[in-house]
């Protein structure tokens, strides 16, 4: 995989926690008491994470990027809706615009660009969703599989070495997620 490229950000607009998550003021973090992000996760502006509806849990070194929505799954009942809590693994990439209702998803994954992930699906470990696709509800993605369209399906096969590429790019991802330097902004 190549080298990722640097990501400024405007230190006033992130927030950086004790363990080093950092999550922009313009995200929206409904119920934030029931949000526990493990650290080292990153969330971007636009991006809304409804824990007001049931817990999220995030693991380490994911990226949750713009203008995504977490809301977890929901069953209907005869009074309405019941929501259930939502876990999501290490080392996750979830790609702008998109939106997520699984009921979990595993570690060493990647989510593309605007798709949507069907309420109460399960991403088991190291698999790829392609940009724009949409996983139906209730669906199960294997380790090592590539869904792509609408509606997803198996697409081809990861290779073996997914959750070191996977580890690799958080991490990379995470460390190139660095502040402006505030002499190069004051000269734009």
């Amino acid at each position: 995989m190549s080298e990722l490229p640097v990501v400024t950000y405007d230190k006033q607009e992130y927030i950086e926690t004790a363990s080093g998550n950092k999550v922009s003021r313009k995200s929206v973090l409904c119920g934030a008491h029931n949000i526990i992000l493990s650290g080292k996760t990153i969330i971007q502006a636009g991006a809304i994470v409804r824990g007001d509806l049931a817990n999220v849990r995030v693991g380490r070194r994911c990226v949750i990027s713009k203008h995504v929505v977490i809301r977890p799954p929901y069953k209907k009942i005869s009074k309405g809706l019941t929501f259930f809590p939502q876990q999501i693994g290490d080392h996750v990439f979830i790609g702008e615009g998109s939106v997520i209702s699984a009921q979990s998803i595993g570690s060493y994954v990647h989510i593309g660009k605007n798709c949507v992930i069907g309420r109460k699906a399960v991403l088991r470990d190291c698999c790829m969703i392609a940009d724009n696709s949409v996983v139906s509800p209730e669906t199960t993605v294997p380790s090592y599989a590539i869904y792509a369209g609408v509606p997803a399906r198996y697409a081809g096969e990861l290779p073996g070495p997914c959750q070191d590429i996977m580890a690799d790019y958080t991490n990379s991802y995470y460390l190139n997620f660095i502040p402006q330097d505030p002499m190069t902004v004051e000269k734009k």
